[in-house]
C-alpha cells in the first residue's frame, strides 16, 4: 500500500515536472530559443502528425504537419495560456489543414448533397483483414468535407458548432456530414453478405 502511494506521488511529481518544463519551453520558444521550439517539436510531432493525416486522409501530411510547425513558430508570441498549449497546438493544426483545403478550391465539393453520395464507396470484400486497416482505407476514400467532419466530432470531440464555425458552415450541415460519413463507413466495414442477397 505504502509502495503505490510512493509510486502515484512519484508519477505526480513527474507529471507536474514535464507540465512546467513544456511550459518553460513555450515561454522560452515564444522568446525565440530554437533549442526550446524544438523540444516542443519532438513532443507534439506525433500527436500533431496523425491529427494531420486522419483529416487529409494522408495527402501531403507530412508537408502540412511542417506547415503546422512552422505556423506555431511564427505564432508562438501570441500564446497567451488562458487554455493548454496542447489546445493551442491543436486548432492551430485544425485551422492549418482547413485553409489547405479551401486554397484547393475543394471547398463546393466538400459538402456534397446528392443521394448518390452513398455509393461513392464501395463496399469492402468480405475478408477476414485488420479491422483497423480497413478503417483508416474507409475513412481515406471519404470525400474530404465527410472525412473533415467525422475526425473533428468522432475522433477529436469537437462539437457541431465548433466545426460549423471553424468550418465556415451550418451546424445542420455538419450534422448531414456526420451522418453521411458514419453511413458510408458503416456501407464499408459492414459489407451486404452476398449469399443472403441472393435467398
Amino acid at each position: 500500500m505504502r509502495t503505490e502511494a510512493t509510486l502515484l506521488r512519484a508519477q505526480t511529481t513527474l507529471t507536474a515536472l514535464s507540465t512546467s518544463e513544456a511550459a518553460d519551453d513555450v515561454a522560452l520558444a515564444a522568446a525565440g530559443d530554437v533549442r526550446a521550439f524544438e523540444r516542443l517539436y519532438r513532443a507534439n510531432l506525433p500527436k500533431v502528425h496523425s491529427l494531420v493525416r486522419r483529416m487529409t486522409a494522408g495527402r501531403d501530411a507530412d508537408e502540412l504537419t511542417q506547415d503546422v510547425f512552422v505556423r506555431v513558430w511564427q505564432k508562438l508570441a501570441t500564446f497567451r495560456g488562458d487554455s493548454a498549449f496542447g489546445t493551442w497546438l491543436h486548432r492551430l493544426a485544425v485551422n492549418v489543414v482547413i485553409e489547405r483545403f479551401r486554397t484547393e478550391a475543394t471547398r463546393r465539393q466538400r459538402h456534397y448533397d446528392g443521394q448518390d453520395i452513398f455509393e461513392m464507396l464501395p463496399a469492402a470484400a468480405t475478408r477476414s483483414g485488420d479491422l483497423a486497416m480497413d478503417f483508416e482505407t474507409a475513412l481515406a476514400k471519404l470525400p474530404d468535407g465527410a472525412r473533415q467532419i467525422f475526425v473533428l466530432h468522432d475522433v477529436q470531440g469537437y462539437k457541431h458548432q465548433e466545426i460549423a464555425d471553424l468550418l465556415e458552415i451550418s451546424a445542420g450541415t455538419s450534422k448531414a456530414q456526420l451522418h453521411r460519413a458514419r453511413m458510408m463507413l458503416r456501407r464499408h466495414l459492414n459489407p451486404p453478405n452476398n449469399a443472403q442477397a441472393t435467398a
